[in-house]
This record gives structure tokens, sequence and C-alpha cells, in this order.
């Protein structure tokens, strides 16, 4: 059985999702799809409006046959560590042939190009994105131009730059960059993106829609305002997670969290936690207590300049929420890959592949997390439980259902 992997995040999963759905299949030619999704909280430091349970059901109605949790050490991380993880999942299982992306420019021989260079880090690289840095970029646009200033004959530099400001192609760019690391044998496809831009914020005349004005027409009128650019499987799944008020979760049903933690956390410690850096802690505190109301939006809003993007700082809030330090998300940690391949959910035919994969993998699958052991599946279980503080009811079961939940049969 031939199976495609993609990479995604569902938040939530819309028109757009199956269109890429449909094209991985079709562009790889397999039979099957493994998706590796981020749990409860993602790559921009959002918490995902709706749960990973939810999001699975989701995936496995629009067509995903396997479902693997990307571990929050590696969800809630700058896309190179994002994508390391995410690829090193789909590597380590053993049965992934290919890995299709979506990408706004389709071009996939340019990236591959590129990213041939960049696998091997070369000299100079990082003291140019160094210099880009103190010059006032952010990091992603420090990165986007080293890399753009390396780039291999037959790829113009004004070109690669032009190509990497798209978020979907450095992304993209990643995911290559990952596979020649790996020294993978999974084969890439490209989708290009179809209707909305990635952060489009307001919906156009068709059926697609970005996720971004999905969310926005979600938070302002619940389910049925984004009807016409989800599946209808996915437009019940939202419904049912709102009746039920696990939904919809954003950045402000954390508010009280943080302001304890801040409250409650000296500086130096505060300072130790991932993405806190050059004094930033200092600032957060200051920032806090010169609030004229408690609000994570008017927070991330008075932390903001030109270097600190907001997704630096969402970033920033969700280790500090989670109580993730530098040292057990430190590159050198990150470097060594995910720890195993924890299973969300299958379909009947993800499950005769779940079977093939216990037999191929490099890595322990797990199904029982409360059975298997390790520092990352300690971290997406504390995840999952601080997730839960958003719910409108809260109950510990609620909180620690990682320990009794199986993975949702479709």
């Amino acid at each position: 059985m031939k199976a495609v992997g993609v990479i995604v995040e569902y938040n939530p999963l819309h028109n757009g999702h199956v269109y890429h759905l449909s094209e991985s299949r079709r562009l790889s030619g397999a039979d099957a799809v493994v998706a590796v999704m981020s749990g409860p909280f993602l790559q921009r430091g959002e918490p995902a409006i709706v749960g990973k349970r939810a999001r699975t059901e989701m995936a496995l109605h629009a067509g995903a046959d396997l479902v693997l949790e990307l571990p929050v050490a590696y969800a809630v991380q700058p896309a190179e560590w994002f994508a390391y993880g995410a690829v090193a999942l789909l590597h380590h299982t053993g049965v992934v042939d290919s890995l299709c992306f979506g990408s706004e420019s389709g071009d996939l021989d340019s990236l591959q190009r590129i990213a041939r260079v960049l696998a091997v880090e070369p000299a100079g690289l990082r003291e140019d994105i160094a210099r880009r840095l103190r010059e006032g970029a952010s990091y992603p646009a420090a990165y986007a131009g080293a890399a753009a200033a390396l780039a291999p004959g037959g790829v113009d530099a004004r070109d690669a730059a032009a190509l990497l400001e798209q978020p979907n192609n450095s992304l993209g760019l990643h995911y290559l960059i990952a596979l020649e690391r790996l020294g993978s044998a999974i084969q890439p496809f490209t989708a290009a993106r179809t209707g909305a831009a990635y952060h489009e914020a307001t919906p156009g005349p068709g059926a697609i829609a970005s996720a971004t004005a999905v969310r926005r027409l979600l938070m302002a009128d619940g389910p049925e305002a984004a009807a016409q650019y989800v599946p209808a499987a996915t437009l019940a799944i939202l419904q049912r997670e709102w009746q039920t008020r696990r939904a919809p979760v954003d950045w402000e049903r954390f508010v009280q969290p943080l302001l304890h933690i801040a409250a409650t956390r000296r500086a130096t410690e505060l300072a130790s936690i991932a993405e806190v850096t050059e004094g930033l802690e200092h600032r957060l505190i200051r920032t806090l207590s010169q609030l004229a109301e408690p609000s994570v939006d008017a927070l991330l809003s008075a932390l903001k300049t030109k270097r600190y993007t907001r997704t630096k700082l969402q970033r920033m809030l969700t280790h500090v929420l989670l109580n993730h330090t530098k040292a057990e998300l430190s590159p050198s940690i990150l470097a060594e890959g995910p720890g195993y391949l924890r299973i969300l959910g299958f379909s009947s035919k993800g499950q005769s592949l779940l079977k093939q994969m216990k037999r191929s993998a490099s890595l322990p699958v797990v199904i029982k997390p409360s059975t298997f052991s390790h520092s990352q599946l300690e971290l997406d279980i504390q995840a999952q439980a601080a997730y839960a503080l958003a719910y409108a009811d809260k109950d510990t079961r609620t909180m620690y259902s990682d320990y009794f939940d199986p993975p949702i049969r479709y």
C-alpha cells in the first residue's frame, strides 16, 4: 500500500484542506494518507480553536487514513524545527513513500535546489542571519534573505527572495531541508495553493477561504457562519464542540493562568523559558504591570516590535504557559528527533497501514500513552491538561484525557 504524508494543523479543516488531500493522492499516486497533526498548541504559538480529537475526526472524515500527533516540543517551534519534527515522524513510520505540501509557487524544483544547499548549513549562513537581525529584520525575513543570498546556480537570488517571502513556500523549503538531513527516501511533491492566501482575513466569493478567515467567522458568529467554507462533517463537529462548550478556544481563555504565572515567577525563572530571549522576561513583567485591563491581545500588542513579531511572542507565551525550558527544547535535544509515533486516529484502511507500521517503524508506536514513558510525551500530556483549562466545564478527567481516550476509529 503506497502512502503519502501530509503535515497539518487543521485549525479548523476547511475546503482548501480537502483540495490539498485530493491533490496529495493524485500527485503521489498513493492509496492512503498519513497526516502528522499538531496537538492543542500550534506552530504560530496559538491554541487550536477546537481540540485535537475533534480535529482528528475532521481529518478522517476528509480522507486522511492515519493521524499522528506532532509532539508539542516540535509543534510550537519556528519553521526549521517544526518541519524537522514532522518530517522525521513520517520518515520513521517506515510506510510513507511520499510527502505532499502546499505552496504558493508550485515550484518544487527551485525549492529543492535551495534546500540542497541549505541542508549542510553553509558557512556564513548564521552570521548573515545575525547581521540582518541586528539591522532590525524579523527572524523569518532574516532567514529568507540569507537563504536567498545562497541560492545555487540556476536560481536567481532575487527570484529566491521573492519565493521565500511566501509562508507556504518557506515552510515547504524546511520540509525539503529536513528530508535532506534525514537522508530520507520519501519523495516530495507540492500542490499549488488555490483560492485564498494564507493570511487572507476575509473570505472571497468562492468556497475556499483561509483558515484565518474561517476562524474569524467562527469567533464572531459561530459554526453556521463558516458553513460555506468547510465540509459538512467539519461543520457538524464544530457545532457539537460549541454545544458542549469545549469551543471556541483562543488566547483570551488563558489570560488568568498567564497572569498568575507572570505574577509568581521571578525574572530569572522566566529567563529560563524557551523563546524568552534578550531581556524579554523584564519586558514581559513590566508590560503586564502597565496593562489597563487583563487581555492577552493587549499584552501581545504592547510587546510587539519590528524585531519581535506577534508569532514569536505568541510562541514565547505558549512556552511560558506550559513551562517549557530552554534546556529541554535546546537545539541539541530537538536534533535527536521525536521519540515515538503517537496514534490519534485511523480509518479502516489506516488500521491496515498501522499493522504494517508496527512492523516497519523505527520508533515506538504509542496507542495508549499510559503504557509508555518519554519526556516528550510528558510535555504532550501537560499541554493537553493546560489546554483543557480553556473549557467552560473543567474536570480532571478532561484535563488528563490523554490517559483515558483511545484513538478515534473511523
